[in-house]
């Protein structure tokens, strides 16, 4: 067989979609894991379609990602990427066109606008919208010579189709859904080459594939309905059709169509919502299809050493946004600090504006979130002590309660009060003393010193590290706010 080669090729939009994610390193996987070439293609012909500053997402997305390309026609600049409409000035998508036109397999199509909005018909019932009918009637299949050629002569506009038959079968094989018949006569003679010159998506990628020699193409199965179409162009030019690999449907939790409005579609909108890179990636690879040994966290590495795309299912696969948070929590536990640090400071700020030591509080929190937007609300209490009831000092577990919580406050307070060296070691030694001279439980003295300094129910991080962030005099100030609070509603 010939050394595997797959291709992305994304048409520049707007923000990568997950499921265009999905397709780019089902193909970066299919290639790397054969030891074959990964190429990046933008697709660009459709020009109305195009939105400022999308190419620029996809680079940006791919190299992130760490789906690295292995060519492209210029490698001078670092195997940039193929991109289409700058292949269209060497007339190559023209010149196969008309090729298909010498064959019988294409044909010029002069009709109007106005002439396409008339061939709107309804089968079956008038009313019936859902059997309305947009198919081309191969009106201009029918001209003479004579009249293509002065129509050309005259530059009326047009578009070269598809010729279809109208009878007859044709089949396609799916390495996932295996050989697929449809009948011809539902096949419409789509076009190839468009009114301003440039070739549509469909036929400009059956071009670029055979050009580049593409082995493996693997997409969403919503074009299983386009297939037997490119079929029909493979073997017109008489080519060898490439290993067809559609991938499941991607669906939210109500097993919906994930939509580009969803608030979780795109890559980008991921990251935005805290989630770590390596995380979605690892995601988004067991949408549809899972590793043989059922292992869940899986590197870059794990994913092409193991990765089979014959093991990629047919039904949908579910966005299970709870399923990505807590693999993303598994990946913030095991990232290395210099790298947790980098990406967990910035929503640290956004919560605290005070001199404390904002690489401690990151790292109270490392354990305890799963998304690095789950920062802010943890450790907001640093910033300013939240109004609390003294309802929270009760913990029927500790057997604490407001009486007790306001003994252990008086006694600590004076502690901290005399305190020279104020350090971590020495709170923690300071509690513990008390712990001792009260002959209790932990945390009967624990409980209540935490809720004091944070006036939260859960924190990261206990009474210790908590109060030596703050520093001295804060956490002293917080103690006697719950020794005054306890006094006053306790009664």
């Amino acid at each position: 067989m010939n050394k595997v080669r797959t291709r992305f090729a994304p048409s520049p939009t707007g923000r990568m979609h997950v499921g265009n994610l999905r397709t780019a390193l089902y193909e970066y996987l299919v290639a790397r894991h054969a030891g074959g070439d990964f190429i990046l293609r933008i697709e660009d012909t459709d020009q109305e379609r195009l939105v400022e500053g999308a190419t620029e997402i996809i680079y940006r997305t791919m190299a992130k990602t760490g789906l690295i390309h292995d060519e492209g026609p210029d490698k001078d600049k670092g195997y940039g990427p193929y991109v289409q409409s700058e292949r269209m000035a060497t007339g190559i998508y023209l010149t196969y066109a008309r090729q298909l036109i010498e064959k019988g397999e294409a044909y010029y199509c002069f009709c109007t606008r106005e002439r396409l909005e008339t061939l709107k018909s309804v089968v079956g019932e008038e009313d019936d919208e859902d059997k309305v009918i947009h198919k081309y009637d191969k009106h201009c299949l029918h001209l003479s010579k004579e009249e293509i050629e002065e129509n050309l002569k005259n530059k009326v506009p047009y578009v070269i189709r598809q010729n279809m038959p109208t009878s007859g079968t044709t089949t396609f094989t799916d390495a996932i859904y295996g050989d697929i018949t449809v009948e011809n006569e539902e096949l419409d003679d789509m076009i190839l080459i468009k009114s301003d010159g440039y070739p549509t998506y469909n036929f400009a990628n059956v071009i670029d594939d055979h050009m580049m020699e593409i082995t493996h193409v693997i997409r969403g199965n919503e074009y299983l309905s386009s297939t037997p179409k490119y079929t029909r162009l493979y073997q017109a030019f008489g080519w060898e059709e490439p290993v067809y690999i559609h991938c499941p449907l991607l669906t939210n939790e109500e097993h919906k169509k994930l939509s580009k409005r969803s608030g979780h579609s795109s890559f980008e909108d991921l990251l935005e919502q805290g989630f770590v890179t390596e995380a979605i990636v690892n995601f988004i690879a067991l949408l549809g299809w899972s590793s043989s040994t059922n292992q869940e966290i899986l590197s870059m590495e794990e994913l092409i050493a193991e990765f089979d795309y014959t093991h990629i299912n047919k039904s949908p696969a579910v966005f299970d946004m709870n399923k990505l948070r807590w693999m993303n929590g598994e990946y913030l536990k095991k990232m290395d600090q210099e790298e947790y640090l980098e990406l967990a400071l910035p929503f640290v700020k956004k919560a605290i504006t005070k001199n404390y030591d904002l690489s401690l509080i990151a790292e109270l929190v490392k354990t305890r979130i799963e998304t690095l937007c789950d920062i802010p609300d943890l450790i907001d209490f640093f910033e300013e002590l939240p109004e609390y009831d003294i309802e929270m000092y009760t913990h029927k577990k500790m057997k604490t309660d407001s009486v007790n919580s306001l003994e252990v406050l008086k006694e600590a307070l004076p502690v901290f009060e005399a305190m020279d060296d104020y350090s971590v070691e020495n709170i923690e030694a300071a509690l513990k003393a008390l712990v001792e001279k009260k002959e209790v439980k932990n945390g009967v003295v624990l409980w209540p010193v935490r809720t004091a300094v944070s006036g939260k129910q859960m924190t990261p991080g206990g009474a210790y590290e908590i109060m030596n962030i703050l520093g001295k005099e804060e956490s002293l100030r917080r103690i006697r706010i719950g020794i005054e609070k306890l006094e006053k509603e306790g009664k």
